[in-house]
């Protein structure tokens, strides 16, 4: 192609608008998705598609989206889809992926999302995973990228499932003359896989009037959308953060987004700041992997950047790390980052996404406390800043529950707790699951008869904000003390060459009846010393942030499992442990 034509095609492809014109912004207040949908086609912003290499590749106005979804829903009912059927689409970040969710939506059909990215452990990993999904949502279909469909029919196999469709496929079926039935308020509008879903994965289900109360509470209360807001993601679809937080957030507020794919992302982790400041976007959010890594690889580079009109950077979907944004703030201040933009949040897929978000007009709280009386007394007793003789340990505040939703802290008896005493948190209000889908022992175990959620979390209440303290099931019970693993994970993760993500510390039953502590250290050492010298260093980092000794296992890279939204699974781990999947550097394991 020649200059000119490259000149040609760079003005033919224009990135939607930043704002509209004539279309007065409305945050929320819709019954549906594709109300919501119906309302920003009639202005000029959508969403933007960038490459690997940070180029926009496509264009999707909310003009363009509806007029495409309704032509995909026309066709979703020609392949022979009846109302109510669950279709399985792999979310690749893309236009094809947005046709078909929101095709469903006007089909009154159930999309169910489902990763596009590998999981470690490679095809066959992938294959169970996605056939797992399959069988959970009973799905009667389901839509694949091209380069996908191998693996999506190998599960689709495993499955049961007879109807496999390329996006190329389904846009070559005719469109059907049925008359379309959306959805109404009451009726459900997507099946989403939790983030700690396992090889027997539950769908959450969501109703329509679940994620308007939540996608509303966001926008009003949230980041408090702007008309001139540009939002900026690069976190898989497939997950709450990035399809509630990124897609149905912005859209029900008419703000354009700018998409750069999972994948790109992991190649390159600042290339998201480089287009952020390229496009002056206003909002995004990452988990706390992503600020560490992008302060980690931006070398000299962040005084190229301009970061000043970021000012809503959200965090959430894991531990929130106070040192990791103190180190973010640091490192782009220079580029104009202000600290005061972070807005650090708590959510989970069960209550659709957000359960509480920080003030964005205001700065981030971090409440110290004194280590022994959270671990000994389960009370979050406040430390001096700079007070001597005293283990401390600190935690980022996430908030107040968002509108119409209320957060509750209990005892191992179910009696709620005052504030900063450390329990059990649960959750009620218009956001929460309809329920897991086909799941109902699994429901009833989850959301009691009181209406409330037990996310599984564990925490304290702070003038009336919520704190977490870490999950329940990783929590490591040692000689009668209470033990957090991130404690004993991030302490080994400040030695060198040791990186986030790279350890895993929980309990197994010993030899001897009583509980042992593990932690799993991926190793790209291969010279013995240095190895013997790394495991001493974090034995005995180990022991002087929790007081205990261990058993260090030296592991090899990208070993340990993770979750759909990037999170350590502890869980999955310590199976792989026992499984004798993944061990000692050296040692044979069972493939």
């Amino acid at each position: 192609m020649t200059a000119y034509a490259n000149s040609l095609a760079a003005q033919a492809l224009a990135a939607t608008p930043r704002q509209n014109d004539s279309l007065p912004q409305r945050l929320g207040g819709f019954s549906t998705i594709a109300e919501a949908l119906d309302y920003a086609a009639k202005g000029e912003t959508g969403f933007n598609f960038y490459g690997g290499r940070g180029a926009l590749s496509s264009t999707l106005s909310y003009a363009a989206l509806r007029h495409r979804a309704l032509s995909t829903a026309r066709k979703l009912l020609a392949a022979g889809l009846k109302r109510g059927d669950r279709v399985a689409v792999v979310a690749e970040t893309g236009a094809d992926f947005m046709a078909v969710f929101f095709g469903c939506q006007y089909a009154g059909l159930v999309p169910a999302p489902v990763p596009y990215s590998m999981y470690i452990g490679g095809k066959d990993a992938y294959i169970a995973k996605v056939a797992g999904m399959f069988s959970a949502a009973d799905v009667a279909a389901v839509i694949t990228s091209e380069d996908l469909k191998e693996h999506i029919a190998a599960g689709a196999e495993l499955a049961g499932l007879k109807l496999v469709l390329t996006h190329a496929e389904l846009g070559a079926l005719p469109e059907s003359i049925m008359r379309l039935e959306g959805f109404g308020a009451g009726d459900v509008a997507y099946v989403q896989y939790s983030s700690g879903s396992t090889s027997a994965p539950k769908g959450v289900l969501i109703k329509q009037r679940a994620i308007m109360a939540n996608t509303d509470g966001m926008v009003q209360h949230g980041f408090k959308a702007r008309p001139d807001d540009r939002a900026f993601s690069w976190l898989p679809l497939y997950h709450d953060m990035g399809l509630v937080g990124f897609c149905l957030a912005p859209l029900v507020a008419q703000v354009t987004v700018d998409f750069l794919p999972t994948t790109a992302f992991a190649r390159r982790p600042t290339l998201w700041l480089k287009l952020m400041s390229e496009n002056g976007c206003t909002v995004a959010s990452s988990p706390t992997f992503g600020y560490e890594l992008a302060t980690k690889r931006i070398a000299g580079d962040a005084i190229t950047l301009d970061l000043s009109r970021w000012r809503a950077a959200g965090i959430g979907g894991d531990m929130v790390r106070a040192d990791v944004l103190t180190r973010f703030a640091e490192t782009f201040a220079v580029a104009g980052f202000n600290a005061k933009a972070f807005l650090p949040s708590y959510g989970m897929a069960e209550s659709t996404l957000a359960i509480s978000i920080s003030d964005v007009d205001a700065p981030i709280k971090i409440d110290t406390v004194d280590l022994a009386a959270l671990k000994n007394k389960k009370r979050a007793v406040p430390v001096r800043k700079g007070a001597s003789g005293v283990q401390t340990r600190s935690f980022v505040v996430c908030g107040e529950p968002i509108p119409e939703h209320k957060v509750e802290v209990r005892d191992e008896q179910g009696k709620p707790l005052t504030e900063r005493m450390v329990g059990r948190i649960f959750v009620t209000g218009p956001s929460l699951m309809a329920g897991y889908f086909n799941a109902p022992e699994a429901t009833q175990q989850t959301i009691g008869a009181d209406g409330y959620l037990d996310t599984g979390d564990m925490g304290y209440l702070l003038d009336g904000a919520v704190v977490i303290t870490g999950r329940v099931k990783d929590l490591i019970l040692h000689n009668g003390r209470n033990i957090w693993p991130q404690d004993i994970e991030w302490a080994a993760e400040a030695i060198e060459p040791l990186r986030s993500g790279e350890v895993a510390a929980f309990a197994v039953e010993g030899s001897d009846g009583d509980d042992e502590v593990v932690v799993l250290v991926e190793c790209k050492i291969v010279e013995p010393k240095a190895q013997e010298d790394l495991r001493r260093a974090v034995h005995n980092a180990v022991h002087q942030v929790a007081g205990v000794d261990c058993s260090i296992v030296l592991v090899a890279p990208r070993s340990l499992p993770f979750t759909s939204s990037g999170k350590l699974s502890r869980a999955g781990a310590r199976e792989r442990y026992l499984m004798g999947e993944v061990g000692e550097i050296g040692s044979p394991q069972i493939n």
